[in-house]
């Protein structure tokens, strides 16, 4: 992962900001020599949240089974049907 003070930045964000679309490689970038921030292409950060969300949906689905929420095949076909009815 390429790394940038936040002064380059300031002064060559046009050029980053070109070298990230081409890599797709994110940019990290530093104050006073400590991680402040990461610089992502627009498309892999829209990528990365889809994700989020199909995993935080699991992650959900996982609690619910665990903590006996979930409802069989069948008790879901009888709950759907008194809704269709």
């Amino acid at each position: 992962m390429k790394t940038e003070l936040v002064t380059t930045l300031k002064r060559q964000a046009t050029k980053i900001l070109s070298e990230l679309h081409k890599s797709k490689e994110p940019v990290l970038i530093t104050e006073h020599g400590k991680p402040s921030a990461y610089l992502v292409d627009v498309e892999d950060f829209e990528a990365l949240q889809r994700r989020m969300i199909i995993l935080e949906g699991i992650a959900r689905g996982e609690s619910a089974v665990q903590e006996g929420r979930a409802l069989t095949h069948n008790e879901a076909k009888a709950k759907m049907k008194k809704w269709l009815s």
